[in-house]
């Protein structure tokens, strides 16, 4: 195999560097100088090698950092292993890389070892591990196999926009993968900050792997950036290639036409929002058989700068390609896009966390949106179960039309609901946006919403007073995130019990981001002209001004609280005698000391009155009429886990004058909707 060893410099010009021949390993000898056989230096490395390699033995994070000995003669030094590697495999592995590195690059100061199992070592008499201190050492490893024209029809590597469009296929690639690292690992691979990747191109041109892997001490923000500066260097290295790897000190990136990693992939991508020519007569290379491969690699040493405006550009023009051309839904009538909507998208896909989806994807996942397949119906449209081909199953929000949920709601809850990470918080999967169709895919939840058990009198019965506590510290976690925990401080302006989703276990997780607002953290409350949300669930200051808040959410989940307590609606609530909100009637019964006479039947009281009284009464102080009363979520949290906490008493929550006489209760049966609104009609007496 023939190595290629080029070093670039800041101005990028090359400069001959080493050159060496081995079939599984890559290194590259720095030019900081030589230390002496014998004296500190070489004592302080094979303290570092002992102690690194123990390190790297750790199964959890497959990863070692440290400095040996005082100045002039410290040794710095950093190893990783591929996130699916065994931690004794690791360990050795990194002993191995010390002991090549010391026999490539005899008393070199600065080394650094790659080797194709996944392992990777550098060592240097600089400090490295200071991130801000160094200029970015990367090495770019190419695989020299090229894409070819029977695997890819319609490819012409002379051709400005065919590069352009596989070039944005691998910056797709690297994009989805390196986020998911980030932000989205699974338990099992969170501390490594190790994500696998699959994406599906065309019918002809084989499936794209993909690892994106950084140092598990980074940040989820600096581990995005760290990728996202390995993802701009794939525009002027990889166009045209069926696969190479770029590596950095503190992340790194590979990509290959063939399965290099262990397991199932953890992120599936959909080739949705690229171009890629197809033909039927073409026939797919084989697949899952590792080739052999000849392979470049360039040491870069250079600071990487953001290059993400070259990538919008590609995006904008594929995208107004394929809106040009137009795609037909099931029923054919789906409408071209114009040319201004599609350069929008295409901007905001250079910021917004998704992954686009191909409307043939999401129709073979819901047989046609069957009806037979259809879960339930929202205020924006019905919600789907899909069944993908690999099996995992997903819920399809299918936004209608005249739901009134347009393009800036739609992107709205995507760029939310794709930065938010939260246990407490539905996962968006991905979505679709071609022609008219306007489509959110997400993980699916077994147990439906939390409405569907709590409002039916027989299905209730399955939720007892335990599991229904967990459900209301559920969304108080959420919340609290949203409000105070999460990169961007978020209103949700529409908790409900219908937004409430229930996974297998029947925790919790706050669904339907499509109204919810950004919130500065240095504002208090800010005011809108346009009334959206569930009446009954909304705070008064909302309805009626316009001012929302992190208090209007408190409301909600005060709101929320009761309706769980008791199993009854706020919304058209009714009582024998005088007609009351269920707000009203609970601060009634709270006034006479008759709380117990709220909690649904089915609920063993006596066992648990105590926590009951307690949720009831953190229920009231939520709904107060006056925002500046309601406690906030933190308030709200401390209150639910500190049993010997003693709360304060409620002042009269909102609506608690308005009324219904009895021959105007059928009235308040019927929900109307005004302006997206769902309006209970109660009439004051």
């Amino acid at each position: 195999m023939t190595i290629v060893v080029v070093v670039l410099i800041l101005g990028f010009y090359p400069i001959p560097a080493v050159a060496a021949d081995d079939p599984d390993m890559w290194w590259y000898c720095g030019t900081t100088g030589n230390y002496t056989a014998t004296r500190a230096y070489e004592s302080n490395l094979e303290l570092l090698t002992a102690a690194l390699s123990k390190n790297a033995s750790t199964p959890t994070s497959l990863f070692g950092k440290g400095s040996v000995g005082a100045a002039p003669n410290t040794v710095y030094g950093v190893t990783l292993c591929r996130g699916d590697a065994e931690a004794d495999a690791c360990g050795a592995c990194t002993a191995d890389a010390f002991r090549n590195a010391r026999r490539l690059c005899p008393h070199s100061k600065d080394s650094t070892i790659v080797n194709d199992a996944g392992c990777y070592l550098r060592f240097s008499d600089k400090d490295i591990l200071n991130r801000g201190n160094h200029s970015s050492q990367v090495l770019v490893l190419m695989n020299t196999q090229n894409i070819t024209e029977p695997m890819l029809p319609g490819w012409d590597p002379g051709n400005a926009d065919s590069v352009a469009i596989i070039t944005n296929v691998i910056k797709v690639l690297v994009q989805e993968t390196a986020r998911t690292a980030a932000y989205n690992s699974t338990t099992a691979t969170a501390a490594k900050m190790y994500a696998t990747g699959r994406m599906e191109v065309s019918n002809t041109f084989p499936p794209l792997y993909s690892v994106a892997q950084c140092t598990p001490d980074l940040q989820p923000d600096d581990c995005w950036d760290c990728l996202q500066n390995i993802s701009n260097m794939t525009t002027t290295y990889f166009a045209g290639l069926q696969g190479g790897r770029i590596i950095d000190l503190w992340c790194n990136f590979r990509y290959e036409t063939y399965p290099f990693y262990k397991g199932q992939p953890m992120r599936r991508i959909g080739s949705s929002g690229t171009v890629v020519p197809t033909s039927s007569n073409a026939t797919a290379p084989p697949l899952g058989e590792k080739h052999k491969r000849r392979s470049k690699v360039l040491v870069v040493a250079a600071v990487v700068t953001l290059v993400g405006s070259f990538f919008c550009v590609i995006l904008c023009f594929v995208l107004v390609r394929k809106y040009k051309k137009g795609k037909v839904s099931s029923q054919g009538n789906l409408n071209m896009q114009t040319d201004e909507e599609a350069l929008a998208w295409g901007r905001e896909a250079c910021s917004s966390e998704f992954t686009f989806f191909d409307l043939s994807q999401v129709l073979d996942a819901t047989n046609n949106f069957s009806e037979e397949n259809k879960l339930g119906k929202g205020g924006f449209g019905p919600v789907y179960k899909g069944l993908c081909s690999d099996g995992s199953e997903i819920a399809v929000k299918r936004l209608a039309s005249h739901s009134g949920q347009g393009l800036t709601e739609f992107r709205n809850e995507i760029q939310l609901i794709a930065k938010l990470q939260h246990t407490n918080l539905v996962r968006l999967l991905g979505c679709c946006y071609q022609g008219e169709e306007k489509i959110l895919i997400y993980e699916y939840l077994p147990n439906k919403s939390l409405d569907f058990f709590i409002f039916d009198e027989q299905r209730r019965v399955t939720l007892n007073w335990n599991k229904r506590l967990a459900i209301i510290e559920g969304i108080a976690q959420g919340l609290l995130y949203l409000h105070k925990h999460s990169r961007l401080r978020v209103i949700h302006r529409d908790l409900k019990a219908s937004n409430i989703l229930l996974d297998c276990e029947m925790n919790p997780k706050i669904s339907d981001f499509g109204l919810a607002r950004i919130f500065s953290s240095k504002d208090t409350e800010e005011n809108t002209k346009r009334i959206v949300g569930t009446y009954g669930c909304m705070a008064p200051e909302y309805a009626s001004e316009g001012l929302f808040s992190i208090k209007s959410d408190v409301f909600s989940f005060g709101v929320l609280i009761l309706e769980i307590v008791t199993g009854k609606k706020n919304s058209g609530f009714h009582q024998c005698g005088d007609f009351f909100t269920l707000l009203g009637y609970a601060w009634q019964l709270w006034k006479e000391e008759r709380w117990l006479e709220l909690v649904d039947a089915s609920l063993t009281a006596d066992l648990h009155a105590l926590q009951m009284m307690r949720c009831i009464n953190i229920a009231l102080l939520c709904v107060q009429e006056n925002a500046a009363d309601r406690p906030t979520m933190s308030d709200v949290v401390v209150m639910l886990s500190s049993e010997n906490m003693t709360l304060s008493e409620p002042n009269h929550p909102a609506y608690f004058h308005i009324r219904v006489t009895k021959e105007e209760a059928s009235t308040a049966n019927e929900p109307s909707s005004v302006n997206n609104v769902t309006v209970s009609i109660l009439c004051a007496r």
